[in-house]
């Protein structure tokens, strides 16, 4: 969404901003189910974050995902507290664009969920996606139970491999590690693309299928 140069680099604990101690404004009902933006999560849901490039069109593909209860953007991964965007963008938080996805395990499970997640985007570019270009929108999955991260792990490698024969010799970059913080987004992020149906979708995908085989089912 911004295309100036950014760090190709991650900031460490001191060079990072300070940011702030307050949580930033954001919305407070989601624009496209009505819901709760910030309400607790119904017993039985689970809740997956997922970093795919620019979080605007990112959040559409999962919240038209059948059993995706809520779907919310914000920043993960980074150092900064509670960053606004512009600090994101600017590199020096360590955060990512991240959509966090509340589901109903019953009606659609965590690895079809790293399904879209994998073939909605290019995990293999790195710190960018197409002309998105910064450490915010490298990919990324940030789990939040062990299983969802033998899951994660597990189709990653598979896909590398679906990619291997298909001809993408590139290897998959995308950051695995265990959910520390989401920091949700400004108001206008927040389902951007139902409010501004025109508006910018940098979302793409390399056009091979991600297998779900036996013991990736979770």
């Amino acid at each position: 969404m911004l295309f100036s140069k950014k760090p190709a680099t991650l900031p460490d604990a001191e060079s990072a901003l300070p940011g702030r101690s307050s949580p930033i404004s954001t919305a407070s009902t989601h624009y496209v189910f009505g819901r709760d933006l910030q309400g607790p999560v119904p017993d039985g849901y689970e809740t997956a974050v997922f970093g795919l490039g620019c979080f605007w069109g990112a959040e559409r593909k999962f919240w038209q995902q059948n059993g995706v209860w809520l779907t919310r953007v914000g920043y993960a991964g980074g150092i900064t507290p509670n960053p606004t965007y512009e600090e994101v963008c600017s590199g020096g938080t360590g955060h990512t664009e991240i959509v966090e996805v509340i589901f109903n395990p019953k009606e659609v499970s965590f690895a079809e969920l790293m399904k879209l997640f994998l073939e909605n985007h290019d995990p293999t570019q790195g710190m960018r996606q197409g002309n998105d270009i910064g450490t915010q929108y490298r990919s990324a999955v940030y789990t939040t139970s062990d299983a969802q991260a033998e899951t994660a792990r597990e189709m990653i490698a598979t896909y590398e491999k679906a990619l291997a024969a298909s001809g993408h010799a590139a290897q998959i970059t995308t950051e695995v590690k265990s959910l520390d913080k989401v920091y949700l987004a400004e108001d206008y992020h927040q389902q951007y693309l139902a409010k501004n149906p025109n508006g910018y979708c940098g979302m793409g995908g390399i056009g091979v299928s991600c297998p779900i085989g036996l013991g990736v089912t979770s």
